[in-house]
């Protein structure tokens, strides 16, 4: 796969996530808990958009790659979207951009486009089932449920698709004037969640505990960077050191890029399973809204 050592700590996030959530499923497929393969059906898409992510679907170029999002004033991969290529070539020739702001704004334009990836997956997924749907002859109580199914389905395409309206919206704003400096949060999955809790079923009171939330979730993904980078500069100096020959220097090398390894994918790990957590409390109340 030629991933970067972060790659690999994230990859093996995703899969541990991956397993747990499919652990939990058996157990409720056992006890009947999943009649209608909702659930069995939310599990494949999840492992589509992984393997797509890290280019494990036998697709060319389809992997999101590396963790160092410039090298040498330039991107290490295209956007997939003439629109977002545009703004972000606007913003790295504008001078508003510091080298740090260029970094953390790369970083919001390749969250995006994993969102629209993620979006296209679940369209693709809809339209087999509708097709599917649609060639059943006599109706039944299970194409009932099946049409239940095909309605959730439509909820979360239509707030998906409501985040990457809003994210674009965002891009297009900072790419043109760029940073706020009075802006509550920085992070890209933040900001959505915050943008998206906003317009949720929440009391002042509800919101008010979910913004202190986020400024702890936001606190965890900056730690899960600053390890991250770390790996990444520890991986760099063990390729160097193993060139020399010295065994003791090389051992060193091995124990603290190994350490940080097992912090990286611990702490990947830790932010994944609440930014899943955080999206479900939020999905519940934009669906209220729809009641």
């Amino acid at each position: 796969l030629h991933l970067s050592a972060v790659k690999l700590a994230e990859l093996h996030s995703d899969l541990k996530i991956q397993e747990k959530d499919e652990l939990s499923w058996k157990k409720l497929k056992a006890e009947g808990l999943d009649e209608d393969g909702e659930k069995e059906a939310k599990l494949r898409r999840n492992l589509n958009v992984i393997m797509t992510k890290y280019g494990m679907n036998g697709k060319k170029d389809s992997q999101l790659v590396d963790t160092n999002y410039i090298k040498d004033g330039t991107e290490s991969d295209t956007l997939d979207d003439p629109r977002l290529e545009k703004l972000w070539s606007k913003a790295k020739t504008s001078g508003k951009f510091s080298d740090e702001e260029l970094d953390k704004l790369w970083r919001e334009f390749k969250h995006h486009k994993e969102k629209i990836h993620e979006y296209n997956i679940l369209l693709e997924t809809v339209s087999r089932t509708e097709d599917i749907h649609k060639n059943v002859i006599n109706p039944s109580e299970e194409n009932l449920v099946k049409e239940e199914i095909l309605h959730n389905k439509h909820r979360e395409l239509k707030e998906k698709l409501r985040s990457i309206n809003q994210g674009f919206e965002r891009l297009r704003k900072v790419s043109h004037q760029g940073y706020d400096t009075t802006s509550e949060f920085e992070e890209p999955r933040v900001i959505d969640l915050w943008d998206m809790a906003k317009s949720a079923n929440f009391t002042e009171k509800e919101l008010e505990s979910f913004r202190e939330e986020l400024k702890h979730f936001e606190a965890k993904i900056e730690k899960h960077h600053h390890y991250q980078k770390q790996l990444e500069i520890s991986h760099q100096k063990l390729k160097h050191v193993e060139g020399t020959g010295d065994k003791d220097h090389l051992n060193r090398n091995k124990e603290k890029y190994a350490m940080l390894q097992e912090k990286t994918k611990e702490l990947g790990y830790k932010v994944k399973k609440h930014l899943q957590d955080l999206s479900s409390r939020i999905s519940q109340g934009l669906q209220h809204n729809e009641l």
